[in-house]
This record gives structure tokens, sequence and C-alpha cells, in this order.
């Protein structure tokens, strides 16, 4: 089966990502993991990346199309992948449809983990750290059990200046207007299928499963 990802960030989309993973047995693909095998592996492509990288500038699409198509051509996707984080744009959704054309597949699905703009809001601002040992809660989902203070260490919890509501509002306002297209672009080709991000996290796989279960 071959799908693509996708969600706004705080929907639980790497977390359905594992899920899918385990359960089905083909490779996770995301853009980090692709760029930094390709560095590593000191491939053409990869070299080429790594340059824009180093001085801070974003990757041309054409360099990450071919680390896609690297990746897409190794054998553990033979059966199957999952793309999480590519494409970004409708032009680079045309440009993998060629070269999946290429190289004999198609997608099967794109999965859009859909949650209100509200709930996420208040999934990403919720997040406090300690100052201390590093451990994660939440106001909401894991609050700790004397306000603003870690349970594990007594440390004092703060909030990261990238979960303030004013930083995340913005960075949700910046996905939504370029992920839009993208799902217009997929509605269009029929690959769209919206699974509900606001359920349980069981209860959210479940729907892909029943979804996925007429691929396998």
């Amino acid at each position: 089966m071959n799908l693509v990802l996708m969600g706004l960030p705080g929907a639980g989309k790497g977390t359905q990502a594992e899920k899918i993973v385990e359960e089905y047995g083909i490779p996770h693909i995301s853009t980090g993991d692709m760029f930094r095998a390709a560095i590593k592996e000191g491939t053409e492509l990869g070299l080429k990346a790594k340059s824009f990288m180093d001085k801070g500038e974003l990757v041309p699409d054409e360099v990450t199309i071919g680390i896609v198509r690297e990746r897409l051509s190794k054998d553990d996707c033979q059966k199957g992948f999952l793309l999480d984080g590519f494409p970004r744009t409708v032009a680079q959704a045309e440009a993998l449809e060629n070269m999946l054309q290429e190289l004999n597949k198609s997608i099967d699905y794109v999965l859009h983990i859909d949650v209100d703009k509200e709930i996420l809001m208040e999934r990403l601002t919720g997040r406090r750290i300690c100052k201390e040992c590093g451990a994660t809660y939440h106001l909401v989902f894991n609050p700790p059990t004397n306000e603003g203070i870690c349970d594990r260490c007594g440390g004092e919890l703060y909030q990261r200046a990238d979960d303030n509501e004013e930083t995340v509002q913005n960075r949700l306002d910046v996905n939504i207007k370029q992920m839009q297209p993208l799902l217009d672009f997929y509605q269009e080709k029929g690959y769209l299928r919206t699974i509900n991000g606001q359920q349980e996290i069981d209860k959210v796989f479940a729907d892909v499963n029943e979804l996925l279960g007429g691929l396998k």
C-alpha cells in the first residue's frame, strides 16, 4: 500500500504513522529522515541538499524530488510506503505523480488526520517542560500533580517560546494556507480520505485500519 499522510501540527500524525508502520510493515518515510540518510550515504543529491541546509536555505524542489525518488526506488518500498512531510506543494504532488508512474506505482490513499484548529491550539499551547530534568507535561492531557511543579524532581515548569499562543496560532495559519491546495488537489484525484483526529488515539487508528484493511 502506498500512502501519503497529512495533518496539521498537533493532529497526531506521528502517533498514527508509528501504528501504521507496525501494523502493515511498510517504511515510514519522512523528509527529514530522507535528507539525513542521503547526506550520510554521501549521494550526489544528499551533498547538494546539505549545501543548501548548511546555509539555512530551503532545499530546491528538484533536489528534494530526486532524493524522494532515490528513497522510493529502494527494496524496502517494494511492498509500499508511508510518505510523511512530502509533498508540501501542488508542484511537488504533481512531480510525485509523474515519478510514481515511472516507477510503476501509484498512491492508494492520502490520509488526512483532521482536527479543529481550536483543539490544536489547546493541544499545542498546553505543553509544559521542567527546567531541571526536562520532563514534559500537558495542562489538559497529562497535568502535574501540583500546578507549575514537576512530579519527578520538584523543578519549575515553563512554557517554551514556540508553544505560546501567538506563535502556535501563526504556525497553524501558515500550515493551513499551505495544506489546503494540496487537499484540494488530492480530493480531485480521488485519493483523499479524511480521518477524524479528535477521537482517542486507538479510535483514530481503528478508523485508519478499517480504511486500509481493503488494501491488504
